[in-house]
């Protein structure tokens, strides 16, 4: 049996009083310097992160900037590879190619910054 579009709306107003958060949309921007290996490193890195844990929630724009570099000056980029977070605020800039995963997860907002806790030493004066 179809359902009606009021049937749908009132469906779709229960499940935002519903209390659970509306996933964020990414708006991601990867400057690039041509095909390198660190530049393709980035790219396969960022994909993949952005598959996994963005699925169906992002944009993804890969710039050279020899190809483009107009867009370098409003960026302010000064190194690549160089990830670009637009959206969801606070924008935020990840150097590098993006292999450490925990970092790029971290930098994106995606998983809380954890506080690095050490146990205590065992000082046992032997």
């Amino acid at each position: 049996m179809k359902r009606s579009k009021a049937e749908d709306d009132t469906k779709a107003f229960e499940d935002a009083l519903s209390g659970q958060p509306v996933a964020e949309h990414y708006r991601l921007r990867l400057f690039v310097s041509g095909s390198t290996a660190r530049s393709i490193r980035a790219i396969q890195n960022i994909r993949a992160i952005c598959e996994d844990k963005l699925r169906g929630r992002y944009d993804l724009e890969v710039i050279d900037i020899h190809q483009h570099p107009e867009q370098v000056r409003p960026e302010q980029i000064i190194v690549t590879p160089t990830l670009v977070k637009k959206l969801p605020l606070p924008f935020r800039k990840i150097i590098g190619d993006l292999s450490d995963k925990e970092r790029v997860l971290v930098g994106l907002d995606i998983v809380p910054r954890q506080v690095a806790v050490k146990p205590p030493e065992d000082h046992d004066g032997g």
